[in-house]
């Protein structure tokens, strides 16, 4: 049958009928909160680069998380700038840095709510890669022994799960190893399976202080050009034991999300980074676009093309509108 017998406008003629039959719905449950630690009490710092977004201290971290979780956000995502910096990174796993008394005070603030951890040493090391540095590279192997030593210091602090972000081969079955060698067999880990070597990371480098000192992250995070590689990448870390995998970022690389996404029966989370987030926030300040109608709709698009969760520094804000639309 054609026109005037299908008429496809019959299911839009109101907005109980188009809620009625609509395909996805985004909902505050579909978020994790990115948030920045910073050594201290009641300390933060203004993230220039990315308006509305702050560096906090432990404490004030952990007001922040309860915020979230009253909101409906069910998970946080943590992100660690440590008091000092050296070749090796060896503030990633101090019990006593910022990530660490974090996780605690979160956990005791707010014992419901999933608390995420970044693993990854760009944040700690004084050259800015994600691994460890000899004869002037980023030596692969010699960086997963840090990275699990990293990750079990945020399973002893109360982590849920671990996400490690540094796309070092065989970082998935490093951590999982350490884990269940220490009695951490529940906590989870989420692998940024997909990373790609994306210029939407400035806002996030100025966030994290993670700029590389020299060269770029190119030869171990992944080509813009490849799809194809990217379930190879998901493949391996499920087989080393990820419970969850990401994509990252998010809006560039829908079509790799649903790939993913369709390819493998694990959970799929996507990242909206630090870039997607200022851009935004720049249109949106120059009266060129409506954020709220633009956010809203842009992280429904994340969702649809098959992410399962989103990590998105909107998170609050995309919680409180869905909540005034009665969604």
């Amino acid at each position: 049958m054609g026109f005037p017998e299908q008429r496809l406008r019959r299911l839009r003629a109101t907005p109980a009928l188009r809620r009625l039959v609509r395909e996805h719905r985004l909902e505050p449950a579909d978020f994790v909160y990115p948030m920045f630690v910073i050594p201290g009490r009641a300390r933060t710092e203004a993230v220039a680069a990315m308006p509305g977004v702050e560096r906090r201290s432990p404490d004030l971290a952990a007001a922040e998380a309860r915020r979230a979780y009253e909101a409906g956000v069910p998970a946080v995502i943590l992100f660690g700038l440590p008091a000092a910096k050296d070749p090796e990174g060896t503030e990633a796993w101090n019990p006593q840095g910022p990530v660490q008394e974090a996780i605690a005070r979160i956990k005791d603030a707010v014992p419901e709510l999933v608390v995420m951890t970044d693993v990854c040493l760009c944040q700690y090391t004084d050259h800015g890669h994600c691994g460890v540095i000899r004869d002037g590279r980023v030596d692969n192997d010699a960086s997963l022994e840090r990275l699990a030593a990293m990750a079990l210091s945020h399973a002893r602090a109360g982590a849920d799960v671990v996400a490690p972000s540094d796309m070092m081969d065989g970082r998935v079955g490093a951590l999982r190893r350490a884990l269940d060698g220490d009695g951490f067999q529940h906590v989870a880990i989420l692998s940024y399976a997909a990373k790609y070597a994306s210029a939407f990371y400035g806002p996030f480098r100025e966030a994290a202080d993670s700029a590389p000192q020299f060269g770029d992250r190119r030869s171990y995070q992944m080509d813009p050009a490849n799809a194809r590689e990217a379930l190879r990448e998901v493949a391996l870390d499920i087989e080393e034991g990820a419970d969850m995998v990401m994509v990252k970022p998010a809006l560039a690389y829908l079509d790799v999300i649903a790939r993913v996404s369709q390819r493998f029966d694990v959970p799929v989370g996507a990242y909206a980074v630090s870039g997607e987030y200022a851009m935004i926030k720049a249109a949106a300040a120059a009266g060129w676009i409506d954020e709220r109608a633009v956010v809203l709709e842009y992280l429904l698009a994340v969702k649809r093309a098959g992410a399962r969760f989103i990590l998105t520094y909107h998170a609050l804000d995309a919680a409180r509108w869905l909540e005034e639309e009665g969604a």
